[in-house]
């Protein structure tokens, strides 16, 4: 840690409430014990280090400033959170965050009442607290209207929904405050139009001041209405324009803008929100912060300690990370590494990325080919369409997308790339339980969601060799989306470095051919699981041999190894890592029932409701996915046959 920070034993706060008691020169003195905090228990319970660190100061300071929580404090993207977690009363807690049972990944009205608003994807703050602050102005009986703070940053202004969501402000009754952390980052550094924008955005304290100054004289002398507020706000910026050539985009859709200010300085940004505090009218705070600010190899490497894992406090030295050649890569690199093989190959094949390039490794082709791949900003929706485009004037994209995050994108999907018919592939990283990020980082969805979708291919691969030959598949095809989803972390192969070869759309296989009366369908990585499941039952049941089958696609169906798993078994368990409802469990209820067949099939995969925040493996026996849980149903389901067997 930073040994220059001061550091001196202030009383337990655990509360807002505690903190207001103190002396406004005592706050660098509790940002310090915060930041102290957060390092210490972050080394040992991995979490998001760098942005909580750049916004400590941010966060003592509102909480000084406003009565909360019966004001209003809107985080976005919530891993800048951890130090407002400390201070709402779950200081005690805070080791148990992530875990399994413990303090939730993200702020969320079910912990506590200081969380507003779920926050795990980012730029929907400004919507969301603005519905707050109109909800409030709405309310005829209320005494006391609270204020309201969206807290945006951490690159999320680029995502559309910030813009619709500032376009609809200055046209609702509120008096919304919008404090822009701007840090320059999202996981990587930020990218795009906005970033060079806000580094040389700026208006002057003493107009500020002037301006504020005079507004608050004319209130009191009864001459500054609503209507007369706005049109003095237009002239404001029409001068400002003018004198500066320095058009504001904030203020051109009536936000005032004040800033940017050092998000670092405490005591200043008290000053700062309390003169801006009760001011009418919508406004914008921009701050400049660092991310990781006061942990130096977090501020020298903010990419590498947005989540580093485990690391010793003292060194720096992230643990954990041995690099051994013996160990199977990541799915996401093996993704980035053929990738760059097959646009060496074919010129046409770029990639996309919104705002992931180290975490979905499109870095490798930015690399290896600058020019050939494009990171786009937090805007998943762009992605797709400038996908699109592309794909419609020749080229080959593949758009790399988290899967959760691909939700916010289902329309441009649907409407820019399959009606079109465009040979655009989707590669749907952290697919299934992606482990402590929680129910709003799980890819649960994409499976239920994309197979009703005319135009569109899924499949999702067994291993790394899979994923190679199902991108390979992709590349040779001419039109129509391609999905392949894959997991987050590793899987089981060190030698992945297998020969491209084209896999037949709708084309499964037989991992291990049996003869008893169940057998396994899986689809994906989780096959390895089922698969695992397999040997343990039959090493309780000797003699006895259970086929697996890995379906591959989920879309199109092959349905001549359906057909052949139907009049050799009676009875079929499906196993995946997506929800159970709509996906390739239903796929092969629905295949069967159209076809008349008599098999059974059982139907394992994620339940109709949000999976909780735990590490993977806990998480898949929690839903019952794992091998023991799949062996225990394979030992039901055989005792079931056994006890009503078919004529």
């Amino acid at each position: 840690m930073d040994k220059a920070l001061p550091y001196t034993y202030l009383p337990k706060i655990d509360s807002p409430a505690d903190l207001r008691r103190l002396r406004v020169e005592e706050l660098p003195e509790v940002c310090a014990e915060l930041r102290r905090k957060i390092i210490e228990v972050l080394a040992v319970n991995p979490g998001h280090l760098g942005s909580s660190l750049g916004a400590v100061e941010l966060t003592v300071a509102l909480h000084y400033v406003f009565d909360t929580p019966d004001d209003l404090i809107v985080w976005d993207v919530g891993h800048q959170a951890y130090s407002h977690k400390i201070l709402t009363g779950r200081r005690d807690r805070f080791d148990t965050n992530r875990q399994l049972g413990g303090l939730k990944p993200f702020p969320s009205p079910e912990e506590s009442p200081y969380d507003t608003f779920a926050c795990g994807h980012a730029s929907n703050s400004i919507s969301a607290a603005l519905g707050m602050a109109v909800a409030h102005s709405l309310d005829e009986r209320e005494t006391r209207k609270p204020h309201t703070v969206a807290v945006i940053g951490d690159g999320s202004m680029s995502g559309g929904l910030a813009f619709e969501g500032m376009n609809n402000v200055s046209e609702s009754p509120s008096d919304l405050l919008i404090v822009l952390n701007d840090n320059d980052m999202s996981i990587d550094r930020a990218v795009g139009g906005m970033k060079q924008y806000l580094q040389h955005l700026h208006t002057s304290r003493a107009y500020n001041k002037l301006r504020f100054g005079l507004a608050r004289l004319l209130m009191r002398c009864g001459l500054l209405t609503p209507r007369r507020r706005a049109g003095l706000i237009r002239l404001s910026n029409a001068l400002k324009s003018a004198l500066w050539r320095s058009p504001n985009v904030f203020e051109g859709m009536n936000i005032r803008y004040f800033g940017p200010a050092d998000g670092h300085d405490v005591v200043e940004l008290v000053r700062i929100l309390r003169e801006i505090k009760e001011m009418r009218g919508p406004k914008l705070l921009h701050l400049h912060t660092q991310k990781g600010h006061g942990y130096a190899p977090a501020e020298a490497e903010a990419t590498v300690w947005h989540a580093p894992g485990r690391f010793d406090v003292e060194s720096g030295q992230i643990l954990g990370t041995t690099g051994e050649k013996d160990t199977p890569p990541r799915f996401q690199d093996v993704f980035g590494e053929t990738l760059v093989e097959l646009a060496r190959a074919d010129r046409r094949i770029v990639g996309v990325t919104p705002a992931m390039p180290t975490g979905s490794s499109v870095s490798l082709l930015m690399k290896a080919l600058p020019g050939r791949a494009f990171d786009v900003g937090i805007a998943e929706g762009h992605a797709v369409t400038f996908s699109a485009g592309m794909a419609k004037e020749g080229l080959l994209p593949f758009c790399a997308i988290y899967s959760s995050f691909a939700q916010r994108a289902y329309d441009n999907i649907i409407h820019d790339a399959a009606l079109l018919d465009l040979p655009v592939t989707l590669c749907l990283d952290r697919a299934g339980l992606v482990g402590q990020d929680g129910p709003t980082h799980h890819g649960a969805f994409d499976l239920a969601a994309l197979r009703p979708v005319p135009n569109v291919t899924i499949a999702s691969p067994y291993d790394e060799c899979e994923l190679r030959r199902l991108m390979y598949t992709a590349a040779r095809r001419e039109k129509g989306v391609f999905v392949i989803r894959y997991p987050r972390g590793s899987g089981r192969l060190t030698d992945w470095r297998c020969a491209l070869e084209e896999i037949p759309a709708g084309k499964g296989r037989c991992i291990k051919d049996g003869d008893a009366p169940v057998c396994v369908l899986s689809l994906g990585p989780l096959g390895n699981t089922a698969a695992d499941a397999i040997a343990r039952y039959e090493s309780l049941h000797p003699g006895v041999r259970v086929a697996h089958y890995d379906l591959r696609f989920l879309k199109p169906l092959d349905e001549t190894l359906l057909r052949s798993i139907a009049e050799k078994h009676r009875c079929v368990v499906t196993v995946e890592d997506g929800v159970r409802q709509g996906g390739m469990g239903s796929a092969v209820l629905e295949w069967a029932a159209d076809q008349g067949l008599g098999v059974r099939i059982v139907r394992l995969g994620l339940p109709d409701n949000f999976v909780e925040h735990g590490t993977p493996e806990e998480l898949y026996r929690l839903t019952g996915l794992d091998a023991e849980s799949i062996c225990r149903r394979l030992e039901s389901e055989t005792a079931a046959e056994a006890a009503n067997p078919n004529p």
